[in-house]
């Protein structure tokens, strides 16, 4: 991976020819033709825009299709996209921050930040409110926040009595409501699926950890993203709310399921969409009561790749640093227990990442062996996605970051991840590796 610390002394990326920075422009072109030909000429997908950066500067930037079906509003660069779980790797980085500067540990208990988790329990049997439990094997600690293996879930898993138990208080949920306090005191009474540390299972994890830093900082959250993050990163169009000057920039989303349900196991794809948030009248044009740090912001692929540079550079961008070099090594390494990948230790019905050959870390998925995901890629690579079908991935190896935009839930729907991989790792032409 080339340093670059001088190179990145302004946020704003130069562009520069895709060969010279080792990659094909007629292959990157694919990507487009891709896009167009599988899943917008076919109304699968409403428009779209990808952005890849190599060596210091971007290589492909393209956006097609529209941002909004309806009124025929076409995608462009500064397009305002809900981002959703591409939320989880900007909370990670900040409460990381706050374990650089001593304010908590890893190993210390969350009930230590949260007294009513003391006693958390383990599912056994039963349903809402009668449930039958066990002690857990041992407190939850942050570190099970950070790599989901704090035993919670989701309620949109549909997979036990405890999901049930969730959408039953409306936690977790893609319309957010009540509080962070309101979710915190919910949980309390709420078992776990399991005994924390014994598996992996996507959750609303992350959306504790932004409590946490609210908590521990002293601040509310989103002011913490604003003053360490997105300021600091020239991040001007990442929030939790799409303020009015900026509500024609903000997209559509749409669903690819039937009768436009919310459901993340694809059942039943119809080909084309039905609108499930409309930009004019959005829950998102209002400072929302809950804010999600495991899923309710919005951000443009501009703003994203600031802080995926500032993470690919080892910390920093223009002069500002982020984290050090050791604390994203420690959060880019695998950190399921026993070394086990995704596929040995998850309970995860759904997850924005593959299983086979994929670790994860402390707020992201990581690639341990790209010969068992049965996609290019190397191994060290860390990425996740967002439920509308937004993703990136960042390849130190490769020195390479990809970032897709487009608004079709669930992301689970098709795999244009895989197929984006594929192209995108095709046009190199000079491998660092």
């Amino acid at each position: 991976m080339l340093d670059h610390t001088k190179s990145a002394s302004s946020l704003t990326p130069s562009t520069a020819a895709p060969e010279s920075l080792g990659m094909s422009g007629d292959r990157l072109g694919r990507v487009e033709d891709h896009l167009k030909r599988r899943y917008l000429d076919n109304g699968r997908f409403p428009g779209t825009q990808t952005l890849i950066y190599r060596r210091g500067a971007i290589a492909h930037s393209a956006v097609q299709g529209y941002a909004d079906l309806e009124r025929k509003t076409p995608m462009k660069d500064d397009t305002i996209f809900r981002i959703y779980s591409m939320t989880k790797p900007i909370t990670s980085v900040a409460f990381m921050m706050l374990v650089e500067e001593g304010h908590v540990a890893l190993d210390e208990p969350v009930h230590k930040y949260i007294p009513q988790w003391r006693d958390l329990q383990v599912f056994v049997a039963g349903t809402p409110p009668l449930f039958q439990t066990r002690p857990v094997t041992r407190p939850m600690q942050i570190v099970d926040l950070l790599r989901h293996t704090s035993g919670l879930t989701y309620g949109f898993q549909q997979r036990s009595n405890v999901d049930a138990a969730y959408r039953a208080k409306k936690i977790g949920e893609v319309e957010k409501s009540g509080t962070m306090q309101s979710m915190i005191d919910d949980l309390a009474g709420i078992p776990l699926e399991f005994s924390p540390g014994d598996a992996w299972n996507y959750s609303v994890s992350t959306d504790v950890l932004g409590y946490l830093i609210e908590k521990i900082s002293g601040k509310p959250f989103e002011q913490f993203l604003k003053e360490r993050i997105f300021d600091p990163l020239g991040m001007t169009d990442t929030d939790f709310f799409v303020p009015k000057d900026k509500a024609h920039r903000f997209a559509a989303c749409y669903n690819a399921t039937p009768g436009g349900m919310a459901s993340f196991h694809s059942p039943g794809l119809k080909g084309d969409l039905t609108l499930q948030d409309d930009p004019t009248t959005s829950s998102f044009l209002t400072p929302p009561s809950f804010i999600s740090g495991g899923g309710g912001l919005c951000s443009t692929a501009a703003d994203y790749l600031a802080f995926c540079r500032a993470l690919l550079n080892r910390g920093e961008l223009g002069g500002t640093r982020l984290l050090g070099p050791k604390t994203l090594a420690l959060m880019t390494t695998n950190h399921l227990p026993g070394g086990k990948d995704l596929t040995q230790l998850s309970r995860s019905l759904f997850s924005e990442a593959t299983f086979a050959g994929v670790g994860f870390g402390l707020g992201f998925s990581v690639t341990m062996d790209p010969a068992q995901t049965l996609i290019q890629g190397s191994p060290g690579e860390y990425a996740w996605g967002g439920a509308a079908t937004t993703s990136f991935w960042i390849d130190p190896a490769e020195d390479l970051i990809a970032i897709f935009m487009t608004q079709v839930l669930p992301s689970s729907a098709y795999p244009v991840r895989r197929e984006l991989r594929s192209l995108v790792y095709s046009a190199i032409t000079d491998s660092n590796l």
